[in-house]
């Protein structure tokens, strides 16, 4: 069984900083690019972080190049998001998900709210 499971999102103020993290199972993680998507209230799901299959290659939207920072560990199936100097515009649910998004089921995503 496929299954995407997100945590460490949380409140933080603008300046702060979060540390997300993607656990997967139940499909071959090591040769998928992997991604981090947000959804922010009445927008649609974006793509905001993506890293290659063996961690060589990474993406970013402009809107958080030089401030998130996408890694995985291929041992651990699990991918990371460092997010710092957060702003309020950072706010929303996190995902994670392959590249392009393949797995239909998403997990349940990790809140992040950035208070000004």
């Amino acid at each position: 069984q496929v299954q995407l499971v997100e945590s460490g999102g949380g409140l933080v103020q603008s300046g702060g900083s979060l540390r997300l993290s993607c656990s997967a199972s139940g499909f071959n993680f090591v040769t998928n690019a992997m991604g981090w998507y947000r959804q922010a209230p009445g927008k649609q799901r974006d793509l905001v972080a993506s890293i290659s299959s063996g961690g060589g290659r990474r993406n970013y939207a402009d809107s958080v190049k030089g401030r998130f920072t996408i890694s995985r560990d291929n041992a651990k199936n699990t991918v990371y998001l460092q997010m710092n100097s957060l702003k309020p515009e950072d706010t929303a649910v996190y995902y994670c998900n392959t590249v392009p998004q393949q797995i239909q089921n998403w997990g349940q995503g990790t809140q992040v709210t950035v208070s000004s």
